[in-house]
């Protein structure tokens, strides 16, 4: 349990450090001065002992001219730092305004990014603490031209020359909207995996949640924020010392607010609780339940489809009205669904060593996907013919990935369809079109395959 408890606490962790810009590049300025402190020391003891065929590579100039050279790569370097500074807060902006707010996180994710940062101000600080160390013959003081470690500042120099240049295309690859798209999809497709275990098609029927009976006692949420994650293990844990059951009706992705329920928590045995153990053991899982200010990946197997789903809606918005945007985005939905529809779905449960269930968890089933994915698409979007027929195609490829007993969220989301296809204002030929699809998401649910162009 506790190992279990330390991979979860990490893979928090995790998350919210690659979120952010100033990690990576930290550690590379505290490379640069360890190595601006040490490589000179190395200089001062090999320098006189290299032979000519090294030293014919290495700076040749004296003391004036290193300082010079450290000088200008110091200066340059802070510049072009704060240029790449200005183009990735510029790129979050565009991100932020013309796609969705959610999709920060993403680009704040971008490991090239953090490492153009890090060459950039560990050459700086590298030039500058190398640059302490060059001394010119005055007095007592000896001659001191660091060969080497002038030679590698100017090797950094290089390198960060082309790292701009490779900074600047890929920042413009990377603010385009397909590109967004497949990182979105990837990372979602990642958390899918890593949250929702691949279904088992030999595995028992799922065992069905112990009934709650009316006294149960309510567990509260200690703290107001997203759902960010749940310690199964301290849950089990408290459940199993308690002898109880203990049902969450709240999942990852969810709003909590403080002293609201979020659960409830029983004695296996019947009957209520002495109070000073329900005290206890309420305590005990309400600080199971982590939140934050912000939604993440590590539990939330729906963030991803809230992210693309969000550029769906951005790009039908009067102000932007870029349907094409949203029918590629409905494209990465339907693939994402019909990943979703092949795991374990429903509730998550938790088993003491006997194999008995002691905690049961909610998390989405597929009619909540589906509905995350297509619901608001199809309000904001029910003008375009284009759409709707993009979300009867989704809706068909769907229903050759799902099994029997969930079609009925694909049949009852065609329902919707239909209806918001009939109330508007289309001519003949597209509502024969929006027809022959909707008709087609029906052959599917039959298990039958109706291509494209051959009617229903």
């Amino acid at each position: 349990m506790a190992l279990s408890r330390l991979r979860g606490g990490w893979s928090i962790v995790q998350d919210a450090l690659r979120t952010q810009l100033w990690p990576l590049p930290s550690i590379g300025v505290g490379l640069a001065v360890a190595l601006g402190v040490g490589l000179p020391r190395l200089d001062a003891a090999v320098d006189d002992d290299l032979p000519s065929s090294v030293t014919v590579w290495l700076f040749g100039g004296g003391a004036s001219a290193a300082r010079t050279v450290l000088d200008a790569i110091a200066s340059s370097l802070i510049t072009v730092t704060s240029l790449t500074f200005s183009l990735t807060v510029v790129t979050l902006q565009l991100a932020s305004s013309q796609f969705s707010p959610r999709l920060l996180r993403t680009f704040t994710r971008d490991r090239f990014v953090h490492v153009t940062l890090a060459l950039f101000l560990a050459t700086f600080t590298y030039a500058l603490t190398v640059l302490r160390t060059v001394r010119t013959s005055v007095g007592d003081q000896e001659l001191f031209v660091p060969q080497v470690s002038v030679t590698l500042a100017f090797v950094l120099a290089l390198t960060s020359v082309v790292g701009l240049v490779l900074f600047l295309a890929h920042l413009a690859q990377e603010i385009r909207v397909e590109t967004m798209l497949r990182n979105v999809h990837k990372d979602a497709t990642e958390a899918v995996h890593r949250v929702l275990p691949e279904r088992d098609p030999q595995a028992p029927d799922r065992d069905q949640p112990p009934t709650r009976p009316a006294t149960a006692a309510v567990v509260l949420a200690g703290d107001s924020g997203f759902f960010v994650r749940v310690d199964e293990s301290e849950l089990l844990e408290a459940a199993v010392d308690c002898d109880a059951y203990v049902v969450f009706d709240r999942h990852p992705g969810s709003a909590l607010v403080e002293g609201t329920p979020v659960g409830v928590a029983w004695p296996r045995s019947g009957g209520v609780f002495d109070l000073d153990d329900q005290k206890r053991l309420l305590r005990r899982l309400s600080s199971a339940i982590f939140t934050g200010f912000e939604r993440t990946a590590a539990q939330d197997a729906g963030y991803g489809l809230r992210q693309i789903t969000d550029v769906a809606v951005k790009a039908l918005s009067p102000g932007i009205n870029d349907p094409t945007t949203a029918v590629h985005a409905l494209g990465h939905s339907s693939a994402l669904l019909c990943d979703i529809a092949g795991r374990d779905l429903g509730p998550r449960m938790l088993r003491d060593d006997e194999d008995r269930v002691r905690v049961v968890l909610s998390r989405p089933d597929l009619g909540d996907f589906i509905e995350l994915a297509v619901a608001q698409p199809r309000i904001y979007g029910k003008a375009d013919p284009f759409v709707l027929a993009r979300i009867a195609s989704l809706l068909h490829e769907l229903s050759w990935c799902v099994r029997p007993e969930q079609r009925p969220d694909i049949a009852s989301q065609l329902q919707r369809l239909r209806a918001t296809a009939r109330a508007q204002d289309f001519d003949d030929l597209e509502r024969e079109r929006l027809a022959e699809l909707t008709d087609r998401v029906e052959q599917g649910l039959g298990g039958r395959w109706v291509p494209e162009g051959q009617g229903a």
